[in-house]
């Protein structure tokens, strides 16, 4: 019988002896004595039993089961596979359905047996709740840590590090945070400042360039006015935003070494505030001004919306796409021009109907003449082939008339866009 073994191992167990090799060794032991034949071998050795289902490894077992390249899969322990319940569970299903079976040395399971399949479920759950368990009480002990100043996982902010389980001022980056600190006060701008400091030659803790993002990063974390925030964040698995913030009433503040004067970093940080308010980042909603998404841009035809900006005399309508812009003023002057000659000289509309109706009409006529003329050319280039077909004309006679034809068919099709060639 065709098996293969299993081995998971995580970073912190390898270094306490739990080596892969002695997992495999284990292994190879109990197929040897079962006259069983390895040919194959998945190693995840540093990966989480969290989630293993989608670990390249993982999957390259269970496409082997399914092709009957093995018919069995031997591990150490169950917690081995995986410590989800529902991926266990589903691993399990798979293994049925391809009629293959598990096989954990330590825990004596073999899933071939209904004893075994119910041992299997039993065990695992059991493996759930001890991770989910830990994870609980870790999570409890953060904000005792927090309040006592100890570290709660991680590296500290830039400008700080630990040191026997305290945070102290870094000099050699704090001179960096200082530096942030005096340009943003005087530039009052993010990108400037972080273009400012990078010519200057400095850099972050990971020796890369500063970013607006960084920059502000730094200007608002209160640590750096001696005030160290914890306890504030967590971890919700996400791929595309990993980190969301708790209820402020679970934020943690212990208090460190500053680096910049409290007045300074209350200062940064009002203008940050007041740079993020003026512009608004979406049009204001439909109705509030007469022609906010009715006007249309003349450039892209793109809908128009009232942008009004502090310090600004006039109100300016603009389209979002190509940035162009028009008055107010100079659009109602436009409209009452155009309501005067409704309201004011209704004969002057009513030219103007009678006129459109003119154009109209010849531009119908004109059309219908078109498709009249096309039709005609259409007929005659049939009785033309007709006649090549039936021999009455040779062929250069026929490519002659019919290169005529084409040409004035083609003038047609110009001045009528609506036709198709045919």
């Amino acid at each position: 019988m065709n098996i293969g073994i299993w081995i998971r191992v995580s970073t912190e167990e390898q270094a306490q002896g739990e080596s892969p090799k002695n997992h495999e060794h284990r292994a190879r032991m109990y197929a040897e004595l079962k006259g069983w034949h390895v040919v194959e071998l998945y190693d995840l050795s540093g990966v989480s039993g969290k989630s293993v289902i989608e670990q390249p490894e993982a999957k390259r077992m269970l496409a082997d089961v399914a092709s009957g390249k093995i018919q069995v899969l031997i591990f150490s322990k169950l917690a081995r596979i995986a410590r989800n319940v529902r991926e266990l569970l589903e691993i399990s299903d798979h293994f049925e359905r391809h009629n293959a079976n598990l096989v954990s040395l330590e825990e004596s399971i073999d899933t071939s047996s209904a004893a075994g399949r119910l041992l299997f479920t039993v065990i695992g759950a059991l493996a759930q709740w001890e991770r989910e368990e830990i994870s609980a009480r870790v999570s409890a002990s953060v904000p005792i840590r927090a309040r006592q100043g100890k570290p709660t996982g991680g590296k500290g902010p830039f400008g700080y590090m630990w040191v026997d389980k305290q945070l102290v001022v870094n000099p050699s980056e704090a001179v960096t945070v200082k530096e942030i600190y005096k340009t943003y006060l005087e530039t009052k701008k993010l990108l400037t400042t972080a273009k400012i400091l990078n010519e200057k030659g400095y850099r972050t803790s990971s020796g890369a360039k500063f970013g607006k993002t960084t920059i502000k990063r730094i200007l608002t974390d209160p640590t750096f006015m001696g005030m160290k925030r914890a306890n504030y964040s967590t971890y919700n698995g996400s791929k595309r935003k990993s980190w969301t913030l708790k209820p402020k009433a679970e934020w943690v503040y212990f208090e460190v070494e500053p680096i910049i004067a409290k007045k300074e970093w209350e200062e940064a940080n009002a203008i940050i505030r007041h740079n993020a308010l003026p512009y608004p980042t979406t049009p204001p909603p439909v109705g509030k001004y007469a022609f906010s998404g009715i006007l249309r841009c003349g450039h892209c035809s793109k809908p128009m919306y009232m942008m009004k900006y502090p310090g600004m005399t006039t109100c300016r309508y603009t389209c979002r796409q190509c940035l162009a812009k028009i008055s107010e003023d100079v659009l109602f002057e436009q409209f009452k021009e155009g309501l005067k000659c409704m309201v004011i000289n209704p004969e002057n509309l009513q030219e103007t109907i009678r006129n459109n109706e003119l154009i109209k009409q010849q531009k119908t006529d004109q059309l219908k003449t078109l498709k009249s003329e096309l039709k005609t050319m259409d007929r005659k280039i049939e009785s033309l082939l007709d006649l090549l077909s039936d021999g009455t004309i040779d062929r250069t006679t026929f490519s002659e008339q019919f290169e005529k034809l084409k040409e004035r068919k083609n003038r047609y099709q110009k001045k009528s866009p609506g036709s198709r060639a045919k």
